[in-house]
C-alpha cells in the first residue's frame, strides 16, 4: 500500500511486486459498491455511463477490516500528497444532485406523512 513497497507487518522487509501486462493496463470505474461483514470488507468496482440501467462488476476486492482502515489511511496520505503538489481535487456532486458514481453521502431525507 505505501510506494516504498515495505511490508506493515515488517517495515524494514522489501517486497517484489509483479505486475502482469493486463493488469498494468488498469480497470477504469466510476462506482463502487462496498459492503461488509464482521470478518471482511467487499468492494465491487464497476462502472455505468448516462442512459444505461444495467452496470457490470469489473472487480471485486475483498479485505480483513485492519486492512481496509490500511487502505483507508493510504488513500488520505496519498490525496493529501497529490493535494499538496497539484492543488485540492473539486468534488463536482457535494449535493448529490442524483448523478452516478462515486457518491457523496447527504443528510438524511426528511420523511413527509400526509
Amino acid at each position: 500500500m505505501d510506494e516504498d513497497n515495505r511490508d506493515e507487518a515488517n517495515p524494514g522487509q522489501q517486497i517484489n511486486i509483479e505486475l502482469g501486462e493486463k493488469e498494468a493496463e488498469g480497470t477504469y470505474s466510476n462506482l463502487a459498491i462496498i459492503s461488509h461483514s464482521p470478518a471482511e470488507f467487499i468492494i465491487d468496482f464497476t462502472r455505468i455511463f448516462p442512459g444505461s440501467p444495467k452496470a457490470k462488476v469489473h472487480s471485486r476486492i475483498v479485505m480483513t477490516p485492519q486492512h481496509a482502515k490500511l487502505f483507508l489511511n493510504a488513500m488520505k496520505e496519498n490525496i493529501g500528497r497529490y493535494e499538496k503538489q497539484y492543488g485540492e481535487i473539486p468534488l463536482m456532486n457535494e449535493q448529490n444532485t442524483g448523478a452516478m458514481g462515486f457518491q457523496l453521502p447527504g443528510p438524511p431525507k426528511e420523511e413527509k406523512i400526509n
